[in-house]
């Protein structure tokens, strides 16, 4: 069986936020008609983080925020340590009946270096995602230099909350992973390049149920159609190359368990930056253990269809 960097040649279809021009000729090649699917609802949320400190050591930092029906929650992973290890990775658990204390501080010791995390949770604002959109604050101090700052909280505020001589890292977001689930409509937000504009993701699957003979996976940047798949049922593993702020971006999908495994399957979408059109594209499993060493973005979906 074909795998999913091999099943389609590559083409390549140019993402450009000021114009709306498709190469498709489908009816919706590029705006999108309203629909009345509601996108799918988040349920975790992931960022991997390569910070650079002062002395040059790299550290990973994993940011993860959670959502399910009795809470939501905040988990901070730190380097090649132990995910499992309350002692060297930071939790917050924001329900109410278990955790109260929604701002403060916590030190701990993880990857060879004293790390704090401070945060302020006590006014966030939440969507219908477990990540908060505003009224909130996380700060990671590695070794006593300001590592990672998220939120309504800029770099010059926090120079101000510590000596004037406090070194500031360097923080590139190198991985992005959003777990959905609901119905086949997928939405959420990118920004391929730390210079580049943030924009707009959209995945839309369509079915018999919408007068269509057979499934079609669609998938939106800005609302611009940038791959149109028909008989899905047949092509549900697949590969593209489209062009994003003027960066070759891999867009891959996986949907074979859609079809094979309906009750518990997902299926996966990744957006990946390379840095030229000689640079093989990578396998999902490969994302993680490969992210500390390159430079770029990847956004790594999980889309399930049942709640």
């Amino acid at each position: 069986m074909r795998d999913i960097v091999s099943c389609f040649s590559e083409n390549a279809v140019n993402v450009s936020h000021s114009s709306c021009s498709s190469s498709h000729s489908s009816n919706d090649a590029c705006m999108i008609s309203p629909t009345l699917l509601v996108p799918s609802l988040q349920n975790q949320v992931s960022a991997i983080y390569k910070v650079i400190l002062s002395t040059k050591k790299p550290l990973l930092v994993r940011v993860t925020w959670c959502k399910n029906q009795t809470g939501q929650g905040l988990i901070l992973n730190f380097g090649d340590d132990d995910e499992d290890d309350p002692s060297t990775c930071f939790k917050l658990n924001t329900n109410l009946r278990f955790f109260r204390k929604k701002k403060g501080n916590k030190v701990i010791e993880a990857n060879h270096s004293k790390i704090e995390v401070i945060w302020d949770l006590s006014s966030a604002k939440y969507d219908a995602g477990p990540e908060p959109v505003n009224g909130f604050y996380v700060l990671v101090m590695v070794d006593s230099e300001i590592s990672l700052v998220l939120g309504d909280i800029d770099e010059e505020t926090v120079t101000r909350k510590f000596k004037k001589k406090t070194p500031v890292a360097k923080v590139s977001l190198i991985s992005r992973q959003e777990h959905c689930s609901g119905n086949t409509l997928y939405s959420t937000k990118a920004q391929f390049s730390d210079t580049g504009i943030v924009h707009d993701v959209l995945i839309r699957f369509g079915g018999e149920n919408e007068g269509l003979k057979h499934p079609v996976l669609s998938v939106y940047i800005d609302k611009k159609t940038v791959i149109r798949v028909k008989r899905l049922q047949w092509n549900f593993r697949g590969n593209q190359t489209i062009f994003v702020d003027g960066l070759s971006v891999d867009l891959m999908w996986d949907v074979h368990d859609w079809f094979f495994k309906p009750v518990t399957g997902s299926a996966i979408f990744m957006f990946r930056t390379r840095s030229g059109f000689d640079s093989r594209l990578w396998l999902e499993e490969k994302l993680l253990q490969k992210d500390q060493d390159r430079h770029g973005f990847s956004l790594l979906i999980y889309a399930c269809k049942n709640t």
